[in-house]
């Protein structure tokens, strides 16, 4: 049974020191596939979609994106929200120990099956842009069925 136990939960000498935390801390970082795996849930962002009779609302979480970098498309009820960022500072100092660059872009797909390509409304606010797509009338396909 002992066996069973995860391996950063076992009791060692060193662990009854008081490291406990520190070590449950150092298997967590590293346990998820680093440094070459990529988890989800840190290179996209959160979308939420709800809609009623006549319109989808969708609201992406993107805190420190601006509207510049943001891109949206509507493609035969296929919704896309892509962020692009460049992120290279460039100053001019030969004498420089470190500099960064950095590069990031990431997309969500949508199926919006009955979307309406016009009136799509957007905003951005306080790092939540909300998108209001309204819905295309469906006609009225039913038909009256009599009863012998």
């Amino acid at each position: 049974m002992s066996g069973l136990v995860p391996f950063n939960r076992r009791m060692s000498d060193l662990m009854n020191v008081g490291f406990d935390d520190f070590h449950n801390m150092l298997d967590d970082f590293f346990g998820e596939g680093f440094p070459f795996g990529r988890s989800l849930a840190r290179s996209s962002f959160k979308v939420d979609i709800h809609e009623d009779n006549n319109h989808y609302y969708i609201a992406a979480e993107l805190p420190g994106v601006s509207k510049e970098e943001i891109n949206i498309t509507l493609d035969e009820g296929r919704f896309r929200i892509s962020v692009v960022r460049d992120e290279s500072v460039e100053k001019e100092q030969k004498n420089y120990v470190h500099r960064e660059r950095r590069y990031c872009s990431m997309q969500r797909n949508l199926f919006l099956p009955d979307a309406d390509s016009k009136d799509i409304k957007a905003k951005m606010e306080n790092g939540v842009l909300s998108i209001m797509v309204p819905k295309k009338e469906k006609p009225d396909k039913s038909i009256k069925i009599d009863i012998e």
